[in-house]
């Protein structure tokens, strides 16, 4: 019997569940939250963008940033998992790795994670379920090991 450890996240929340079997009700071990995750972009930074001028002609405009600070918290925010899932991967607290997440944010975890840690994900859902019941996990969760892929 493999223990398996399911992550169900968001860019704001992360909440780690153990379970012994998919039949079994899953156990929150822990949960973490981004309190930044909440702020607007103007709370990030004090001023505005600066402003340029075309490079023909008299007009201005404003300079765009590179990428706005959400994004830079929510990268953050899936390294912070990330760290979490290889320090609890190192100490033998789960044998296979199962991943719950919006499509946007699951690729940010995705590609913040070690590569032992991924070898462990055994199963991906596209779904935020952050606030959902325990209930709604399971249902989501596939009916037999069998729907897993090989680890």
């Amino acid at each position: 019997m493999s223990r398996i450890r399911i992550v169900v996240a968001d860019q704001a929340e992360a909440i780690f569940y153990d379970t012994p079997s998919l039949q079994a009700r899953p156990k929150e071990v822990a949960h973490i939250s981004d309190g930044l995750a909440h702020q607007h972009n103007r709370d990030f930074s004090s001023d505005r963008p600066g402003r340029s001028y075309e490079s023909f002609g008299s007009q201005r405009h404003a300079i765009a940033r590179e990428n706005d600070p959400r994004s830079r918290e929510a990268i953050r925010f899936a390294k912070r998992i990330s760290r979490r899932l290889d320090e609890a991967r190192r100490k033998g607290e789960y044998d296979e790795l199962i991943v719950v997440a919006g499509p946007s944010f699951l690729g940010l975890m995705r590609a913040e994670m070690s590569r032992p840690t991924r070898e462990r994900v055994v199963h991906e859902i596209h779904k935020d379920l952050v606030h959902s019941p325990v209930e709604s996990l399971q249902s989501h969760l596939p009916a037999s090991a069998a729907e897993l892929r090989p680890a």
